[in-house]
C-alpha cells in the first residue's frame, strides 16, 4: 500500500440537475448531475452539521485517498443561485436555497452494492488499515448499522467521511481529543476482521507525513471555515486541524490499544 502524494486541486463542476434525494435523516444528501455529464452524490453546506459536515468529508476522504484506501473522486460542487426554484418539495427547496455556492460531492458508483459484512469478506491487513484509519480521523460512522462501504467492481470502496473531525463541533480542549483513545471503534464494522492493526500502525506512520496532512488541510475553502466563526481566520482553523492531526498520529499507541482491547472483547 502506497500513498499519492501529490495533491491536486478538487475539481469544480456545476450541478445542472436535482435528480432525487438519497436517503432520510438531517444530511438529506441527494443523486445530483453535472454539467460534466455525470452522476455525483450531493452533500449541502446547508444541511444538518452545515460546512463542517463539507470539511470532515473533505479532509477525511482526501486523507483515505492519499493513503491508498479506494475514495470516489471528490469534486466542489457549484449551486446557483436560481437553482432549484422549480422543485416542488419545500424541504428540499429550502435546502437548495440555504445551499447557494460551493457544495461538496462524490462522483456517483453506478450499480455499486452497500457492503454486507456477513456475505462479503474483507481481507484482514486492509480491515485493519481502515479501522486504524477511522481511529486515527475520529470517524465515528462506519458501524454494522451504517457502514459506509461500498462494492464496486469487486472492490472495497469508502464514503461518507463527515462524520469525521468530532472535536470540531466544539473546539475547547482540542489537545485533550487529540490525545484521547477512540471508544467507538468497538462498534466499528471491520473490527472483527482487524487481526493486524500493530503492522497498520507501522505502516501508515511511515505513509502519512505532516506535509500530507497539511497540503489536505489547505484544500479546505476559507469559505467553509469562516462560516463557523470559531476563529478570526482561516488559516487559525487549518492549523488547528493539522495540528490535531498530526498530535493523533504522534500518540496512536492510545488509540491503537483501544482498538485492540476492544477486539480481544470482541473474540
Amino acid at each position: 500500500m502506497s500513498a499519492s502524494n501529490s495533491i491536486s486541486p478538487l475539481r469544480v463542476v456545476n450541478v445542472t440537475r436535482y435528480v432525487m434525494p438519497l436517503r432520510e435523516g438531517g444530511s438529506l444528501p441527494a443523486l445530483a448531475e453535472a454539467d460534466d455529464g455525470f452522476n455525483y452524490v450531493l452533500k449541502f453546506k446547508g444541511a444538518g452539521q452545515r460546512e463542517k459536515a463539507l470539511i470532515a468529508e473533505l479532509i477525511g476522504g482526501e486523507l483515505a485517498r492519499r493513503v491508498g484506501f479506494k475514495v470516489p473522486e471528490i469534486v466542489f460542487a457549484n449551486l446557483d443561485a436560481a437553482f432549484g426554484n422549480s422543485e416542488g418539495d419545500e424541504e428540499i427547496q429550502d435546502l437548495l436555497k440555504s445551499s447557494q455556492g460551493l457544495n461538496l460531492a462524490l462522483h456517483f458508483l453506478s450499480k455499486a452494492l452497500t457492503f454486507d459484512p456477513g456475505a462479503t469478506q474483507v481481507d484482514e491487513e486492509l480491515a485493519s488499515r481502515i479501522v486504524w484509519f477511522d481511529a486515527w480521523i475520529t470517524n465515528v460512522d462506519r458501524t454494522f448499522r451504517n457502514t459506509n462501504l461500498l462494492i464496486w467492481k469487486r472492490e472495497l470502496w469508502l464514503i461518507d467521511h463527515g462524520a469525521s473531525l468530532v472535536f470540531h463541533h466544539s473546539w475547547d480542549n482540542w489537545e485533550k481529543h487529540a490525545m484521547s483513545p477512540f471508544p467507538t471503534v468497538k462498534d466499528h464494522v471491520l473490527l472483527p476482521r482487524a487481526s493486524a492493526l500493530e503492522k497498520a500502525d507501522e505502516e501508515m506512520k511511515q505513509i502519512i507525513t505532516s506535509e500530507l496532512i497539511d497540503e489536505v488541510v489547505q484544500m479546505v475553502p476559507d469559505e467553509w471555515i469562516l462560516a463557523s466563526r470559531d476563529t478570526e481566520t482561516a488559516e487559525e482553523t487549518k492549523e488547528v486541524y493539522a495540528a490535531f492531526l498530526k498530535m493523533r498520529l504522534a500518540n496512536s499507541q492510545v488509540f491503537l490499544t483501544e482498538a485492540i482491547d476492544a477486539r480481544k472483547a470482541l473474540i
